[in-house]
C-alpha cells in the first residue's frame, strides 16, 4: 500500500454531494480533525460519509462508484452478451481490462474497497473514547465491523480462487494508517474469509438490539450482518455454517410477488429486499448504474447489457421472470429486470441483498453435504414464489442451485464472484435458433408488426490470448493496480 494513499482524510469524505437523508447536515470543513472522533454523534458522520463515498463517487462515467464492481461482475459473466461499441464495459466483457493492472477499473474498485477500509478501521479504533450514547456506540461499531467485513469479502471474492485457502489474495490493514505505515504482504485467501468472519461475528452482538427506520435499508442491522456471514461461509466451503445465518438474515422478508419482480428492481421498499442503497433526486449519482442495465427506459443511454439468448432456455414459459425477455428490432435478446424508479429524474435505488439469495444459499449449503430433502425444499420455496417448475428430483441439486443463482440474480453482481468460487469456466456459445436452421428471431417492431432479424449473441468467445474459456483462469481474477505493486515493497513477500 502506498504509504498515504488511504490515510483518512475527513474533508474528503464529500458530504456536499450528499443528500441529509444520509449524512448530517455540518459540511466536513466544518469539523477540524482533532473533533472528528469526540463524539458518537461526530463518528457517525463519518461512517455515514464513507458509505456515501463508496456508492456515490464518480471515478468516471463507467465507474459510478461501488455498484460498478457489480456490472463488472456480471459482464465478465456467462448470461450478459455486452452490446459491442457501446460505452463502458466492454473492456470487462472481453476480458481485456481487469487483466491490466493501469486501467481505471482496476484502480478504481482497489481505492474504494481500501479507502472503506481505512476508514472503518479509524472508527472501531477511536470510537470507544467517543463522548455519547452506549447504545448508538454500539451500533455504529458493529456497523463499522461488518462494513470492513464487506470490503474484504469482495476482495476475498474478486482477486484470487480459493482452491486450498493457501492461495496469496490481498493485504490486510487492521489498524489505521498514517505517514508512516508498511504496507503489507498479500494474506492467503483462507487468511482473508477468516478475517471477514471474525468482524461479522464481532458485529452481530453490536447490532442485536439495533431497530432500523423501514426507509432506511442502507443502514447496517444484524439481517445484513448474518446474510454477509451468510456469503463468507458459503464461499468459504463452510456449507453447514451457511445455512443458520441464511434463515436468519432473511427473517422478516418475504419473497416478493410476481407482480413486483416486473417493476424493475429500483426500489427499496420492495419487502424482499434485506439491504439497498437508496436514491433521490439530490443524491442520485449511483443509479448511474441503470444506464448500463435498463435497456427499455428510452431515456437510459447505453443499455448495453443484452442477454445471452440461450439464458432464456433455462425458464420455463410459466415463470414470472419469464416475462421479462424480449427481442428488439437490432436482434439483441433483452431482459427488462431492471428499470429506472423514475424515468423523468433517472433515479433507481440499488439492490445489495434480497432473501432470495439467501434461500439459494440455504439450497446449495444443504446440497453440498448431501441433505437433499432440506436442500430442494429451501430451492423450491423459490421456485414456487417464481411459479416455476419445481424440483423433483434427478440430475445434480448443486448444479440445479447454481443454475437457479444465474436465473434470479441475473445484474446483481454475482456472475464473476460465482464462476471464481466455484472454480467453473466461463461459458459462452455462439448463438443460433433453436431449431438450429439459422439465428433468425421474430421481433415487434415500433409500429406492432413482426420481423425476422438475425439474431445477436456472444461477440467475444475466447480469452485474449486466444485461448478457450477454462476452469480458474487467471483471466476471471481482478487485477492489483500498478500503484500498489510499485509502492508497496513487501506486497509479494
Amino acid at each position: 500500500m502506498k504509504k498515504n494513499l488511504f490515510i483518512f482524510i475527513f474533508t474528503a469524505l464529500l458530504l456536499g454531494s450528499c443528500s441529509k437523508d444520509f449524512l448530517e447536515p455540518k459540511p466536513t470543513n466544518a469539523i477540524p480533525d482533532t473533533e472528528v472522533y469526540n463524539t458518537v454523534d461526530n463518528v457517525e458522520t463519518v461512517i455515514n460519509g464513507t458509505w456515501s463515498y463508496m456508492f456515490e463517487e464518480f471515478f468516471t462515467y463507467a465507474v459510478p462508484g461501488f455498484k460498478s464492481l457489480h456490472l463488472t461482475s456480471d459482464a465478465m459473466g456467462n448470461d450478459v452478451a455486452v452490446v459491442p461499441q457501446v460505452y463502458g464495459l466492454y473492456g470487462s466483457y472481453s476480458y481485456t481490462e481487469m487483466v491490466d493492472n493501469t486501467k481505471n477499473r482496476v484502480n478504481a474498485f482497489w481505492t474504494i474497497l481500501y479507502k472503506v477500509i481505512d476508514n472503518t478501521n479509524n472508527i472501531i479504533a477511536r470510537i470507544d473514547k467517543a463522548a455519547g450514547d452506549d447504545g448508538k456506540r454500539a451500533r455504529i461499531k458493529g456497523q463499522a465491523y461488518a462494513l470492513r467485513a464487506f470490503c474484504y469479502l469482495n476482495l476475498a471474492s474478486f482477486y484470487q480462487f480459493n482452491t486450498t485457502g493457501a492461495e496469496k489474495a490481498v493485504p490486510i490493514y487492521l489498524e489505521p494508517t498514517t505517514t508512516t505505515s508498511v504496507g503489507k504482504p498479500r494474506a492467503t485467501v483462507a487468511e482473508v474469509y477468516k478475517q471477514v468472519i471474525a468482524d461479522l461475528q464481532a458485529a452481530l452482538p453490536l447490532l442485536k438490539d439495533y431497530q432500523r427506520n423501514p426507509s432506511q435499508k442502507w443502514k447496517i442491522d444484524a439481517n445484513i450482518a448474518n446474510g454477509l456471514l451468510a456469503r463468507a461461509y458459503l464461499y468459504n466451503h463452510q456449507w453447514d455454517l451457511a445455512i443458520p445465518a441464511a434463515v436468519a438474515a432473511r427473517n422478516g422478508y418475504p419473497l416478493m410477488s410476481g407482480d413486483d419482480y416486473n417493476k424493475g428492481f429500483n426500489d427499496l421498499s420492495n419487502t424482499e429486499w434485506i439491504w439497498g442503497h437508496g436514491q433521490t433526486p439530490n443524491q442520485s449519482n449511483a443509479s448511474y448504474n441503470f444506464h448500463f442495465l435498463d435497456v427499455s427506459t428510452p431515456a437510459a443511454y447505453y443499455q448495453s447489457f443484452a442477454c445471452d439468448p440461450y439464458f432464456q432456455n433455462f425458464f420455463d414459459s410459466s415463470d414470472v421472470r419469464f416475462r421479462l425477455f424480449s427481442w428488439n428490432s437490432d436482434g439483441y435478446l433483452l431482459y427488462k429486470k431492471f428499470r429506472f424508479r423514475d424515468a423523468t429524474a433517472l433515479i433507481g435505488d440499488l439492490v445489495l441483498m434480497r432473501a432470495a439469495e439467501m434461500y439459494l444459499i440455504e439450497a446449495e449449503a444443504y446440497a453440498r453435504i448431501g441433505n437433499t430433502d432440506k436442500g430442494a425444499a429451501a430451492l423450491n420455496a423459490l421456485r414456487t414464489a417464481r411459479n416455476a417448475t419445481l424440483y423433483k428430483g434427478g440430475g445434480n441439486l448443486v448444479d440445479s442451485v447454481l443454475v437457479e443463482r444465474r436465473k434470479e440474480l441475473w445484474g446483481e453482481g454475482f456472475s464473476l464472484s460465482d464462476i471464481i468460487r466455484t472454480g467453473a469456466p466461463v461459458i459462452r456459445k455462439p448463438f443460433l435458433s433453436y431449431t438450429g436452421e439459422d439465428s433468425l428471431v421474430t421481433v415487434i417492431q415500433p409500429d406492432g408488426s413482426q420481423d425476422k432479424v438475425a439474431g445477436q449473441g456472444h461477440t467475444t468467445l475466447k480469452l485474449p490470448d486466444g485461448n478457450p474459456f477454462t476452469p480458474k483462469n487467471n483471466y476471471y481474477l481482478f487485477a492489483i493496480p500498478v500503484t500498489e505493486v510499485q509502492n508497496n515493497p513487501n506486497l509479494n513477500k
